[in-house]
């Protein structure tokens, strides 16, 4: 008589480690998140430095966006639009709180598109024909609304608990981290602001945001759990 062996696997697939059950992203989407903002200024002075166009590309430091006019702009592009594609299809956590993670992912989103299409103005004073004055003030004005919106994710979003829940010792650990990012960014907001009124470079104001903002996303999808996760199991592969 043949038998029909049960079925293991159910329909529900229960989360990775740490995860809760209502998350609709995942941290390994977060972690991508972090990780692009956290190299998009390190990976364009080092590429400019291996590939420069001329003799002052070895410093493009007015800002990063400027990094659009040298030979790190398929880099500076291409970045920015992984960024804004996974920030468009992060969906956050299926709670009351869901269509405003959705809201500023998708502002942030188009934002860094923008940022990507319309480059800030061209070093030198040496514009292309298609070059407008309305370009960089569109840039200018999508850049703002990039950062603000990682401080919107930090300050906010990010330190928000699942409804009826106590935040835990690690939870209320991880918050003080956000609360600290998301101040540093509108600082560094403000420090730019200063500098690019005064006609100074923002390079690091902006290197300083990018970075907090970095650092908060890895938190939140805990990406120091995975990098341990992933050194033991390449350890025990390696002891077998």
């Amino acid at each position: 008589m043949l038998t029909q062996t049960p079925l293991s696997n159910s329909p529900y697939t229960p989360p990775p480690p740490g995860q809760r059950s209502d998350d609709m992203s995942g941290h390994a989407h977060r972690q991508v998140i972090g990780y692009l903002g956290l190299a998009l200024p390190i990976l364009l002075v080092s590429l400019v430095r291996l590939r420069p166009n001329a003799v002052a590309d070895l410093w493009a430091g007015g800002s990063i966006s400027a990094y659009y006019w040298t030979g790190a702009v398929s880099l500076f592009v291409g970045l920015l639009a992984s960024l804004s594609l996974f920030l468009l299809t992060y969906r956050g956590y299926d709670n009351e709180s869901q269509k405003y993670d959705r809201g500023a992912a998708i502002i942030a989103g188009v934002a860094a598109a923008i940022v990507a299409i319309f480059p800030t103005s061209p070093p030198g004073g040496v514009a292309p024909p298609w070059w407008g004055e309305w370009i960089s003030w569109t840039h200018s004005i999508a850049a703002i609304t990039l950062f603000s919106m990682f401080a919107v994710f930090s300050l906010w979003l990010f330190r928000k608990t699942a409804p009826g829940e106590e935040p835990s010792a690690e939870k209320r650990r991880r918050n003080v981290i956000y609360l600290l990012c998301g101040v540093a960014i509108v600082m560094s907001m403000g420090w730019a602001v200063i500098e690019g009124l005064s006609g100074r470079s923002i390079f690091w104001p902006e290197s300083f945001a990018l970075g907090f903002f970095a650092w908060s996303w890895l938190v939140k999808g805990q990406a120091l759990r995975s990098v341990k996760s992933t050194l033991g199991a390449a350890k025990d592969k390696l002891t077998t």
